[in-house]
């Protein structure tokens, strides 16, 4: 019986990742088809297995620039995001108080609000800032960072938080009797020992921040300073939808993300354990 019971189960779970790999198999097949082979076979695998619709999608894409812009986006957000989630978090676990737990709270707190309920706001700062401090915040590589380092800053320190608490304080003590900073005592001897946690939020940001796609619509409006996921949406016209085209600047958009997901997964359940648990 026990036997059986098992062997349901792995079939559940068999079934059940064949449902969730779906939407990637429809995305690959159809990603080689003309549009009239899409649309009559949509399941079905294409008749001739061409690149002719990638090399189509990277030019329309300008994929190069997305590729860039991407990058140099995601960098600079993850960059600043663990140098600063990380000392803060450090700091409120090293000044105990009710001050400490009431800026720790308010950080977890905002992990819950949608980011749709902040949208409109969000834009009415940035003009605001761009009219009266005369710093231009919108339509900008340093604005987006910017956003992105103020939208990701929860996550990063509840982790950090979590993770620090499990540090001896003997450490730093030691430490600083041997005459270490408090800003050398935190990179020398604390930093280090936050590599689970580090990488795990490294880890989460790159998947968000590289596919995300509603903040950089709202703050980006040149085509020269669009990210990958909005290089894709050239192919939603107003009245038709090249869906061969975008299905295989879709893989391309995601590609990156997996091949870094697979070699880095390793470290998300080891670095959440670490970091939410203790």
């Amino acid at each position: 019986m026990k036997g059986l019971s098992k062997w349901i189960l792995s079939l559940l779970a068999v079934l059940l990742a064949l449902a969730y790999l779906s939407p990637l198999y429809i995305m690959i097949v159809n990603s080689f088809k003309n549009r009239a082979e899409m649309t009559l076979h949509v399941l079905a695998f294409p008749t001739t297995w061409s690149f002719q619709y990638f090399a189509q999608a990277i030019q329309k894409m300008d994929i190069l620039t997305a590729y860039k812009n991407s990058f140099m986006i995601t960098v600079a957000s993850i960059l600043c995001l663990v140098v600063l989630t990380s000392m803060t978090a450090w700091m409120l676990v090293r000044t105990p108080g009710k001050l400490s737990s009431a800026i720790f709270f308010l950080f977890v707190a905002t992990m819950i609000i949608p980011f749709q309920s902040v949208m409109m706001p969000l834009m009415q700062v940035m003009g605001f800032i761009t009219r009266n401090m005369r710093i231009t915040m919108l339509n900008t590589k340093p604005g987006l960072v910017y956003t992105y380092i103020g939208f990701g800053a929860s996550m990063g320190v509840f982790l950090f938080h979590g993770f620090i608490k499990s540090v001896p304080v003997s450490l730093e003590e030691a430490a600083k009797l041997d005459g270490c900073s408090v800003f050398g005592t935190f990179w020398r001897i604390v930093f280090p020992l936050l590599k689970p946690t580090t990488v795990t939020v490294i880890i989460l940001d790159i998947i968000w921040i590289w596919n995300d796609f509603l903040l950089p619509s709202l703050m980006l409006s040149s085509l020269k300073q669009y990210t990958i996921p909005l290089s894709t949406y050239s192919f939603f016209g107003q009245f038709t939808i090249q869906w061969n085209l975008a299905m295989a600047g879709l893989i391309m958009t995601i590609l990156p993300v997996i091949v870094f997901y697979l070699f880095a997964q390793k470290y998300i359940i080891k670095g959440v354990a670490a970091g939410a648990v203790k």
